[in-house]
């Protein structure tokens, strides 16, 4: 009996070993990189976080919605620093989770807190619409990416509006990862869209071939650099491990799922050195 039983201790052994030290391996490669924000005291403030409706990766039928720490980290990054934050989708209600997304190896420590947190999961549930949200009462708007927002934040014409009157009023426009999106349909004070001529960065088209994702209709680089963006990026031996945050004037736009924390403390930054109304 030998023969089959130390094989399956060695088996056991080693998936133990995977299920405890998987993440962190991950982590060292740069998936959720450890990142310190210092402390911010900006009592009094609000920001507002904008994910996805959408949760079927059309045309096929697998689920997909926001992605975990695209919307946790600046979330818990702006409620540390003592902001009221609220949730908002295009179409107000439930935000889906692209799955996987917020689960072992990948769940970050903002979203194991999030999930045991009642409020933000019942606002999770019961996000406000954009249409009926006024971009006066907040101080920053940070638009979070997971797949979903590939089918619903650039054609959501609410939107649109929103984020333009936000810049209009020159409020802080934040995004990370596929939420770029949310700033593709809107226009600035001259007309033009946006982000023409600014510096912005968002997924790279790289990450969503590394993922096969290309059937989803919006990729974040390709129409930033349509509507005349200066498009920035970093590149790793695979994109997903790769972290990069621009800043032009009121945009702060994060590569992808590993820089939720550089775009939040750099949002939380500008708000601590200026009034942005």
């Amino acid at each position: 009996m030998t023969w089959i039983v130390v094989p399956i201790l060695v088996l056991a052994l080693l998936a133990i070993l995977i299920y405890l030290y998987l993440p962190r391996i991950l982590n060292m490669l740069g998936i959720h990189k450890h990142y310190t924000i210092p402390d911010f005291d900006l009592k009094g403030r609000r920001a507002l976080v904008i994910c996805t409706n959408h949760d079927k990766l059309d045309p096929s039928d697998k689920k997909t919605g926001a992605f975990g720490s695209e919307f946790t980290v600046p979330y818990y990054a702006f409620v540390n620093a003592g902001l009221e934050v609220d949730m908002a989708s295009p179409k107000g209600g439930e935000i889906p989770i692209q799955p996987g997304s917020w689960s072992w190896p990948l769940a970050s420590d903002d979203d194991k807190r999030f999930m045991a947190d009642k409020k933000a999961m019942h606002d999770l549930h019961n996000s406000k619409a954009v249409a009926d949200l006024d971009p006066a009462d907040y101080d920053a708007i940070f638009m979070a990416g997971g797949w979903g927002a590939a089918y619903d934040l650039m054609q959501s014409e609410e939107l649109s509006d929103f984020v333009t009157r936000a810049n209009a009023q020159g409020k802080i426009l934040g995004s990370v990862c596929h939420g770029a999106l949310g700033l593709c349909g809107a226009t600035g004070v001259d007309g033009e869209p946006l982000v023409k001529g600014r510096r912005v960065t968002g997924v790279t088209n790289n990450q969503i071939n590394t993922f096969g994702i290309a059937i989803t209709p919006k990729h974040p680089e390709e129409e930033l650099r349509k509507l005349g963006a200066i498009y920035e990026c970093q590149h790793a031996f695979r994109d997903p491990f790769a972290t990069h945050t621009t800043i032009d004037g009121n945009l702060i736009t994060g590569q992808n799922q590993n820089s939720g924390y550089e775009a939040a403390h750099r949002i939380l930054e500008k708000m601590a050195t200026q009034r942005n109304v």
